[in-house]
């Protein structure tokens, strides 16, 4: 029986676990402003489903998910990075284990951009390339000029790679 393809929640899950992704993803959140979860439907569409990214799939990905990751995802991440310093009484033991509720939720929110992400129909197969790695590796560089307005600095040309080479 043939490997079946993984869905994008699957495939982000499993590339998010694995050592180098996380900090790579955050380096590209800081730097850009991008949401992570496009960075990795770019690599599942590259990787898992041997198709290109171009811009108007980043368009189409960014518009599905926009006021659910502005609304949602970001202001519960906005609430628990300011539970780890302050406001009084932040941080003490309370305050500790309400923002790990609220990282779960937050995890749980993202899951669900995920899902919706997962929905957008498939583009086109790759015609020239047919390394899983090195298609994600142009999609995911796709999404950080998109994200950026430029193109990608050193620094984040290393993060792409940190990822790819972790597919």
């Amino acid at each position: 029986m043939a490997d079946e393809t993984p869905t994008l929640k699957d495939f982000a899950l499993a590339l998010y676990g694995r050592e180098g992704v996380p900090p790579a993803c955050l380096t590209l959140q800081d730097a850009t402003g991008l949401d992570v979860n496009i960075l990795l439907f770019a690599a599942w569409r590259g990787a898992a489903l041997r198709q290109e990214v171009g811009a108007a799939d980043i368009t189409a990905a960014r518009a599905l998910v926009a006021d659910w990751h502005n609304e949602v995802v970001k202001a519960l991440r906005t609430v628990r990075r300011r539970l780890k310093t302050g406001p009084s009484p932040a941080p003490d033991a309370r305050t500790t284990k309400l923002r790990a509720q609220v990282q779960a939720i937050e995890i749980a929110a993202e899951i669900i951009e995920l899902e919706e992400l997962g929905t957008l129909p498939a583009g086109p197969l790759a015609l020239h390339q047919t390394d899983a790695a090195a298609l994600a590796r142009a999609a995911m560089a796709q999404v950080v000029v998109a994200f950026a307005g430029r193109q990608l600095t050193d620094e984040e040309e290393a993060a792409v790679r940190a990822i790819a080479t972790a597919i």
